[in-house]
């Protein structure tokens, strides 16, 4: 029996509260886990305007979403971001915009985000070293994501959190330097396991995974860990204060720790598809009915009639292939 209390519940009677807003396929990193090196992007004409992507995002909050987060690619390369931030933060009954980004642009970009509305970031790190960071995102340059952690400190930023995905071989000794780091700076961290996602060939996803009970295990071996209990609206990450200071510090485990009983969230990727579940291709072409001039209460009964089809748990067991070929750059996770 569905519940009342929001038109946006699923088979499963999951309330879906937290939409995940891609408004770029675009990056200028290249991140191993995330994309190929040589990457054929969506052409401009096909990526939702801002006009569209503040319709679809308006017409969400009405049917109960209360979180936003905007992502990519990488979503500070699109030359609106902040207006579309702006515009979002104004919309009736919206209680979270946040975003996540991989921290090249917020020496320029930190001040008017705060100020454009966005309470929260997250910011992709996956190494202190120069070497193994050019070589993970083979076109970043660590210098400039440092400093753009230094500028959105000083923006006033309600909470920032480093997200960190660990390989086994290349970056998994990198647990306690960026867990000092982030005590260091007082923001938050997160580590989190590879998703097996698209073709991308530079990894064996089986070999490279790094639990998140072996993290967990490493720094409980220096602190006290803390469970948070998480808000209605809150991502898939197991949060964990770390006693005596003020960080947090999360793991997200899709692949030893499924977490789709509690999934409140919906995704929109940059050329306006539904994605009903991170782990599965079904999806719902919510450009199409924008450009075809659809009523807004047509929009809306089409995205509560797609919730059918959202299924109970992904599947990422890891096999030779992917299940799902599209690439993380379209979702941003």
């Amino acid at each position: 029996m569905k519940s009342q209390l929001s038109p946006l519940v699923d088979t499963f009677d999951r309330r879906i509260r937290y939409l995940r807003l891609s408004v770029t396929d675009r990056c200028d990193f290249r991140c191993q886990y995330c994309m190929t090196e040589e990457m054929r992007f969506l052409p401009r004409k096909s990526v939702l305007s801002e006009d569209e992507v503040i319709r679809l995002a308006t017409l969400f909050v009405e049917l109960g979403v209360e979180k936003i987060r905007l992502t990519g690619g990488e979503p500070l390369i699109r030359p609106d971001i902040v207006g579309i931030a702006r515009r979002l933060n104004a919309i009736d009954g919206l209680k979270e915009l946040v975003l996540t980004t991989n921290g090249s642009q917020l020496t320029t970009l930190a001040k008017p985000l705060v100020d454009a509305g966005v309470s929260r970031i997250n910011v992709s790190l996956d190494t202190l070293c120069e070497r193994q960071f050019a070589e993970l995102s083979r076109t970043g340059h660590l210098d400039k994501v440092l400093r753009g952690i230094d500028a959105a400190i000083a923006a006033g930023f309600q909470r920032i959190r480093l997200n960190t995905v660990l390989l086994t071989g290349q970056n998994e000794e990198q647990i306690e330097p960026l867990l000092d780091y982030a005590l260091e700076k007082g923001i938050d961290i997160a580590f989190i396991e590879e998703m097996p996602m698209g073709h991308i060939t530079q990894t064996e996803r089986e070999l490279s995974l790094v639990p998140s009970a072996q993290v967990l295990e490493t720094i409980k071996s220096r602190f006290s860990l803390l469970p948070i209990v998480g808000g209605a609206a809150d991502g898939p990450a197991r949060r964990y204060a770390i006693e005596g200071t003020d960080t947090e510090v999360g793991v997200i485990s899709p692949i030893t720790h499924n977490f789709c009983d509690s999934c409140n969230r919906l995704r929109v990727t940059p050329d306006g598809r539904l994605v009903l579940c991170l782990g599965h291709e079904n999806a719902l072409d919510l450009r199409q009915m924008l450009r075809s001039d659809m009523d807004s209460s047509s929009l809306k009964r089409a995205i509560v009639a797609a919730l059918a089809y959202k299924p109970e748990r992904h599947v990422f067991d890891q096999p030779d292939e992917p299940q799902v070929v599209r690439l993380m750059n379209v979702t941003g996770g």
